[in-house]
């Protein structure tokens, strides 16, 4: 059905507002405004933080510790093919229960159910403990250069610390809650060209096959057991994403081969010792090459205490749901919070759609997510 007939519901109405805004990374479009002028009405202090072409905001209430943080992003990855879409991706639509729009899994519901989960707590406990805060950025899925990272040098320069992080990326794989991210692995990307010497295939003795010279050293990387995880970690993955080298011609030797790979590590071993041994087994296997490293996160991991224990209590009481605890997936902008000594924890909708044609969200789990949220406060600042 279209939008006229959809149920209502503060958290619904909210997220239709959002999803409506065509918030392309790195553009904020006017959702960060919808945000800050709700929570403006109940308190908060809103400090704009532009840098470069991303918006992001910081939000406060309250000036004492601790501090409950939501986290988030505006910004929403491309739509893709608009004739594969079964409508408009941004003009929302409920259709079987389920409100589809780029940006309904990842992650416009979650600030939707933010603020009113917010709202519903201040005016039950406007004399709460602590601060609440929101650091909202339009760079999440771009190159995460000048949002969440930015925001927290700014924090960090006048010591304003986050006791306990809530970000809202879609954590959910079968229902509501049945799973958090307390932590993420490391990412670390290897940029590696390998020299050789161009030639004729009929003449290999007056070429250098960069392919030929680099492949056990090669085969020695995708077969190297790099640690064996832990409690919360799976084992260190490594993954060649591109390789490629020649002109095209069958008779001509490349003379330069350049493969892309990558690391999801676990705290088990550092980026440094990634690199180590990864130039260990190169330089054994005489190959000449040029590489360049990039670090895309550390990996980071939020024990079991006073936020995995919140979030765990409030998913029970409004789901029925023993929630599991996950390091898997991708990154997020956690890995720019918890180094600073903030507990970080995700919990959002499912993610069975995200940034897919057709994203979509179950509207039966808008409001109960709102709930959670608000328990969480409750849970954490209810004096």
């Amino acid at each position: 059905m279209n939008e006229s007939h959809m149920t209502s519901s503060a958290t619904l109405d909210l997220s239709l507002q959002l999803l409506r805004q065509p918030s392309v990374t790195p553009v904020d479009h006017d959702c960060q405004n919808i945000m800050a002028e709700r929570l403006k009405k109940v308190g908060f202090n809103i400090e704009n933080m532009r840098f470069e072409d991303v918006d992001n905001i910081w939000a406060r209430k309250g000036t004492e510790g601790p501090v409950f943080c939501f986290a988030g992003h505006t910004d929403v990855v491309p739509t893709g093919n608009l004739d594969a879409w079964n409508s408009d991706p941004f003009l929302p639509e409920i259709r079987d229960g389920k409100l589809y729009g780029r940006g309904s899994a990842d992650m416009k519901t979650a600030l939707a159910a933010m603020v009113v989960a917010t709202e519903r707590f201040v005016e039950k406990y406007p004399d709460h403990k602590g601060s609440i805060a929101y650091l909202i950025t339009s760079d999440e899925e771009g190159p995460s250069i000048n949002g969440t990272v930015k925001v927290i040098q700014a924090l960090e320069a006048r010591n304003e610390k986050i006791t306990w992080c809530l970000v809202g990326e879609p954590s959910s794989t079968n229902k509501l809650g049945d799973i958090v991210k307390n932590g993420r692995r490391g990412s670390l990307n290897a940029n590696l060209t390998v020299k050789g010497k161009q030639g004729h295939v009929a003449y290999p003795h007056l070429a250098v096959n960069p392919i030929h010279t680099a492949s056990k050293a090669i085969a020695e990387l995708c077969e190297t057991v790099w640690d064996n995880g832990n409690e919360y970690f799976p084992a260190t993955s490594f993954q060649i994403s591109n390789i490629n080298a020649g002109t095209g011609a069958t008779n001509v030797v490349p003379g330069t081969m350049n493969l892309l790979c990558n690391w999801r590590y676990s705290t088990e071993v550092t980026a440094d010792e990634l690199k180590a041994r990864t130039l260990e087994v190169l330089d054994r296997h005489g190959v000449e090459y040029d590489i360049q490293w990039t670090l895309s996160g550390l990996p980071f991991l939020t024990p079991v205490g006073e936020l995995v224990n919140a979030a765990k209590d409030a998913i029970r009481d409004v789901t029925g749901t023993e929630t599991e605890l996950s390091t898997s997936g991708g990154t997020s902008d956690g890995r720019f919070i918890a180094p600073t000594g903030a507990q970080v924890l995700e919990l959002g909708v499912l993610n069975a759609t995200i940034h897919q044609i057709n994203e979509h969200v179950d509207i039966a789990d808008l409001e109960p997510l709102a709930e959670i949220y608000e328990k969480i406060l409750i849970n954490l600042l209810a004096n």
